[in-house]
């Protein structure tokens, strides 16, 4: 599967549809941006980002579990996701887990107000 530009780009106009206080899944980002079974693209993807660009709020992928995916090449800014999340109302249980079943944006249904 190439990378190109095209590529990244459906990726990207995905995240940004992740409502505030909403994540999404790697894997659920591939599927919508109809790249099903390809997440290690989605998190390259999202690697590639300037962390400081919110306009693709790159902080509301989290891996299936519910957790941050920690990178020592990411330089930190694991930690500045967590802060980010925490921002915007999401929190996390004490082994650093988000609650899937509360916050998981799901774009074919309406979701209730916390």
């Amino acid at each position: 599967m190439s990378t190109n530009p095209t590529t990244y780009d459906r990726i990207y106009d995905v995240v940004r549809q992740i409502p505030l206080g909403r994540v999404a899944t790697y894997g659920q980002i591939a599927e919508l941006s109809n790249l099903a079974g390809k997440a290690r693209l989605v998190g390259y993807a999202l690697y590639r980002v300037d962390m400081q660009n919110l306009d693709i709020p790159w902080q509301r992928v989290v891996n299936a579990k519910g957790e941050i995916s920690l990178s020592p090449l990411r330089f930190g800014t694991d930690y500045l996701q967590r802060d980010l999340l925490e921002n915007e109302g999401i929190s996390f249980n004490d082994a650093g887990k988000i609650n899937l079943r509360k916050y998981l944006w799901q774009p074919h249904k309406s979701q209730p107000v916390d």
